[in-house]
């Protein structure tokens, strides 16, 4: 399919040399030929296996928890349960690696206590010489519980006089939007479409499961390779254990896949317990069943949408109410349910409007991140809705849709107006001519087509004042280092990062090595999540290596008595613009710089657009650094 672009885009993209060039991926030969190695491929001598030992209870008290048995089991190394840790153990599952306020109650014990809240909670972790010995192990604990009553409907959850399932009731977050009039709007509308609509949870499923290997070194400080979107997540191991920030180093280098499922932390403070309480390195490959038990999936939503719209099919108004199942612990709800509020009417101009929205403790699966943040929920309903409408009306979906996009300059949800170029229209265009004349009714065989239209935030929430940082630099024989703790996940970060760099400093992207998902020797950047991988880290390396260039074109210069302006780098060549033959090799003008004493090196820091939040009465305000729109 062909993809549209705007003028200045396309004039772009013709000046560049490898930025939105079909260049192969740094990572893809050792991906193709098998030699890649992820969490799970690691081995070291002595190294210990790991096993977890799950609730098979939604929600009960915790009478005893015996582990003599398994302790006695030969080629068993240690058994940790609650009663081993401090009493105020627990981890933090507030939004990782970023500064902004804590949500309510995210702080979820590393192992049940007194209480399990979900099936799938963990109770007692153990190392064994091989798995075999662990999984064997985990059934000689013997628990004795006491069943309660569970609460399994967040509308039952939010009823009065319902049990609560932590904290002081179980309204997990909630959020509201007044904007316009509403009660005018709806006396305008000449309908009025009310639907409700429900989704489910929904596994990431990811390739590699959660997978980790943990060891303490001979410096004393606690190593962990893992499988995670977040090489922050160091901090939040450090803080659980006890341990300074700087006795504890997370790698996550290549990752099989994350899809959000990764982004808050999965097993890595277990594997820490463990490594610090055997002495031991300890590994853990999460079997499937109990990754599926265990962390959070996409939340499932309940959303009633109340529509009025005038006869030509335009929206006069909208009440919508967002209902989400939070699970047992908060986690990153608080947040899913923001991006599904902002996210609630869709790439629409809505001018009156009223949303409520309100996530909900339960004794099911504590819920999380998941691609799109609470937003694909919300645009089912969203889209629902208007197809619904269009019925109603006898219009053509898609010029419904049409009448009511927004375009650069409204103002969205929360009355932040959008800068970005929006190119729904085009994008419809396109896509219904992609798909050819539709079938008629009288056709015996049919293949349906689905269109919807979708907005995207880019980035994180705008009051976490999200930054990211990146080193670049120049050896002596003019190849290029990139250093960033971004983790590539699959979709290529590290690969973006040394084609930008190749660009700029007009070497080959075969002469730039990125150095990766190093919680302690490359400058952290930040999360793999929210879209904001290539937007955060691509700018601070874009910023970084725009200075070394800076730094190298004075050097030349002022060896060819031009000016900086009159240069320009290609194929790991410096030259005069207008006479071409007139050059230097980029590892001589490093010697140069050099001689002179340039740095030949940058470190840069990238800070995404900030506000200080939405009025919680209105909740009127600017939410996300930009949209797209498609």
């Amino acid at each position: 399919m062909n993809r549209i672009e705007s003028p200045a885009a396309s004039t772009a993209n013709l000046q560049l040399r490898q930025v939105g060039k079909p260049l192969v991926r740094t990572d893809s030969p050792t991906k193709v030929y098998g030699t890649a190695v992820y969490a799970g491929d690691l081995t070291m001598p002595g190294m210990l296996c790991a096993a977890v030992l799950h609730s098979d209870r939604a929600s009960a008290l915790l009478r005893h928890v015996d582990t003599s048995r398994a302790e006695a089991l030969a080629g068993v190394h240690c058994v940790l349960t609650a009663a081993d840790l401090p009493p105020s153990q627990g981890v933090m599952t507030d939004m990782p690696g970023q500064t902004g306020g804590l949500t309510k109650n995210t702080k979820q014990p590393i192992l049940a206590k007194d209480r399990v809240r979900f099936c799938g909670e963990p109770i007692a972790l153990v190392a064994a010489e091989n798995a075999a010995i662990a999984e064997q192990a985990l059934r000689l604990i013997d628990i004795e519980y006491e069943d309660l009553d569970g609460i399994y409907d967040p509308f039952d959850a939010l009823a009065p006089g319902a049990p609560i399932i932590f904290g002081d009731d179980n309204v997990v977050a909630s959020y509201k939007v007044r904007k316009g009039d509403i009660e005018k709007g709806f006396a305008e509308a000449d309908f009025i479409v009310e639907n409700t609509f429900t989704t489910q949870y929904q596994e990431q499923a990811f390739l590699e499961p959660e997978a980790a290997l943990a060891w303490v070194d001979e410096h004393e400080v606690l190593n962990i390779r893992s499988s995670t979107q977040v090489v922050e997540h160091y901090r939040a191991v450090a803080d659980a254990i006890g341990l300074p920030h700087n006795r504890v180093r997370l790698r996550a280098e290549f990752v099989g896949g994350g899809f959000g499922g990764k982004e808050v932390m999965t097993i890595e403070v277990w594997l820490a317990l463990l490594a610090l309480a055997s002495r031991r390195p300890v590994q853990l490959v999460q079997p499937r069943e109990r990754s599926f038990l265990s962390h959070g999936p996409r939340h499932p939503f309940t959303m009633t949408h109340r529509t009025g719209v005038s006869g030509d099919g335009k929206i006069t108004a909208l009440q919508i109410k967002l209902t989400s199942d939070a699970g047992a612990y908060a986690k990153l709800s608080p947040y899913i349910l923001l991006y599904a509020t902002v996210g609630a009417t869709g790439p629409y101009r809505v001018d009156n409007l009223h949303i409520d929205s309100v996530s909900a403790a339960t004794n099911n699966l504590p819920a999380c991140a998941f691609r799109g943040f609470g937003t694909m929920q919300a645009n089912l309903a969203c889209e629902g809705q208007m197809e619904e409408i269009a019925k109603l009306l006898g219009m053509d979906s898609m010029e419904v849709r049409r009448r009511n996009f927004i375009h650069t300059g409204d103002a969205n949800v929360t009355g932040q107006i959008i800068r970005s170029t929006v190119w729904s229209d085009q994008c419809a265009t396109q896509a219904l001519a992609t798909l050819g004349e539709r079938p008629t009714d009288t056709q015996t065989t049919r293949i349906g087509h689905g269109v919807a239209c979708y907005q995207q935030s880019y980035g994180r929430i705008r009051w976490m004042k999200d930054s990211s940082e990146a080193w670049v630099g120049v050896e002596m024989d003019g190849t290029v280092i990139v250093r960033s703790a971004v983790t590539d996940i699959g979709a290529g970060q590290s690969s973006a990062l040394a084609q930008i760099t190749g660009e700029i400093l007009g070497v080959p992207m075969d002469q730039v090595v990125v150095y990766f998902g190093d919680g302690a020797v490359t400058p952290l950047a930040g999360t793999s999540t929210a879209s904001r991988a290539l937007y955060m880290s691509g700018n601070a390396t874009k910023m970084a290596a725009s200075q070394v260039r800076k730094n190298l074109l004075s050097c030349v210069a002022g060896y060819f008595g031009v000016k900086i302006e009159q240069l320009d780098m290609c194929d790991s060549q410096v030259f005069i613009i207008d006479d071409p033959q007139r050059s230097i090799a980029l590892k001589d003008c490093v010697k140069l710089c050099a001689a002179e004493g340039v740095h030949r090196h940058n470190l840069a820091i990238f800070r995404a657009p900030t506000s200080e939040g939405i009025d919680p009465e209105t909740g009127q305000g600017e939410v996300f650094p930009d949209f797209t729109y498609g």
